[in-house]
């Protein structure tokens, strides 16, 4: 393997991307501050600070951001840049929030119901959210940024899968929606955009932690090092699709017993169909009609049925998690999804199949040991990680 040393090019690089992610990070900082958190001298900082106004991708304000000492400013991110439109895409519903150049949300966040049972029909949702978006700020550039339930393509923008769609065959959504709307678009996976807002909007994440997504299926993502891992194929993450019995029922990816089929709300729904459907007496639920929120109701309110099912799902996930904490030693994982209102007994019982990791001993690492529990971030903030996209993608050109 060949390894490059770190000429004075290079360090100035990192430094600019260092004292960059940082204004995104606290929206404004001083010279200051930023000496304080990069390591580097005020003369060093001073002279990238200059650089990069320069080059207009900071501002300075005289704005002193203390009352103590001599002060010169502040520096942020220009706020005349272009306007990003944030969106969790479904065949079903669209949740959208505007964002400006800081990465501040504006206006409204928006859920939307839709009816697509075709990719052209989502599409032109997609473009009708923007267009109504556009007449509210005429003149201003919206660039759209799509987080996307399923395998998807960050690269070249297709949805590969979508797994709650009518349809099976890829779809080029950044392309398509380039093509119509003349604006930049960035496209990836929904467990991605979960992990882009830990990453950005919440500072007391470790450098490695994991994103666990538990809904209508199971996804993950995987931050390392700082940094999101997509793998060679994008597909890391797809825990979902891990073997947990070679025995059970098949899978929509073709294979059988994939974690999915056990521990999904989507799987929880089909137990309650079949047992329904078997049942001697009349509940007065139509199994067909049987809703996620009626399960979640129906646990919290002691169903010994509901609670078996609910329990089995979770001592599977706890098992995976478990294999997956040995494999990788990533020991900060945040849930999220409609499954985490089955609350804190639920989360118990998958902490409980995970105990601690053969590495979650000794005095050493006792302020690291393995940290499970579930996302705190508002929805809004969730649906604006995707926004993050166009912050990683100027990080690696600054």
């Amino acid at each position: 393997m060949q390894t490059a040393g770190l000429n004075n090019q290079t360090v100035r690089q990192h430094n600019r991307r260092a004292i960059m992610a940082l204004i995104w990070r606290h929206k404004r900082l001083s010279k200051s501050q930023l000496a304080t958190h990069t390591g580097l001298s005020i003369p060093a900082i001073s002279k990238i600070l200059d650089e990069l106004v320069g080059e207009e991708k900071l501002s300075h304000s005289s704005e002193n951001l203390s009352s103590r000492g001599i002060n010169s400013g502040h520096y942020q991110i220009p706020n005349d840049g272009p306007l990003i439109l944030c969106m969790n895409v479904t065949p079903t519903n669209i949740e959208s929030q505007l964002i400006d150049a800081q990465m501040t949300p504006i206006g409204d966040f928006l859920h939307t119901e839709v009816n697509a049972p075709t990719p052209e029909a989502l599409l032109s949702a997609i473009e009708l959210l923007w267009r109504q978006q556009q007449k509210c700020w005429p003149g201003r550039h919206i660039n759209l940024a799509l987080g996307v339930h399923g395998q998807v393509d960050p690269d070249t923008g297709v949805s590969q899968t979508m797994p709650q769609a009518p349809w099976k065959k890829p779809v080029e959504i950044k392309y398509l929606l380039e093509e119509k709307l003349r604006v930049s678009v960035r496209v990836d996976n929904d467990c991605i955009m979960l992990a882009l807002a830990e990453k950005w909007q919440n500072s007391s994440n470790r450098q490695d932690f994991c994103i666990v997504n538990v809904d209508y299926g199971i996804g993950s993502s995987f931050v390392i090092n700082g940094q999101i891992y997509r793998g060679m194929l994008n597909g890391s993450g797809q825990i979902g699709h891990t073997i947990f019995d070679r025995d059970g029922i098949a899978c929509d990816c073709g294979r059988y017993g994939c974690l999915e089929t056990v521990a999904s709300l989507s799987a929880l729904k089909k137990q309650a169909r079949i047992w329904l459907k078997s049942c001697p007496t009349s509940t007065g639920i139509a199994p067909e009609a049987i809703t996620s929120r009626q399960l979640i109701d129906a646990w919290h309110s002691g169903d010994e049925q509901v609670a078996q099912w609910v329990e089995q799902a979770a001592n599977a996930v706890g098992i995976t998690l478990y294999n997956l904490l040995n494999i990788l030693n990533i020991n900060q994982i945040w849930f999220y999804g409609r499954s985490c209102e089955f609350g804190e007994k639920w989360l118990h019982t998958i902490y409980r199949q995970i105990g601690f990791t053969p590495f979650d001993h000794g005095d050493a690492v006792r302020t690291r040991q393995t940290q499970i529990g579930f996302g705190n971030l508002t929805r809004q903030q969730q649906i604006t990680g995707i926004g993050y996209l166009f912050v990683e993608a100027a990080l690696a050109q600054a």
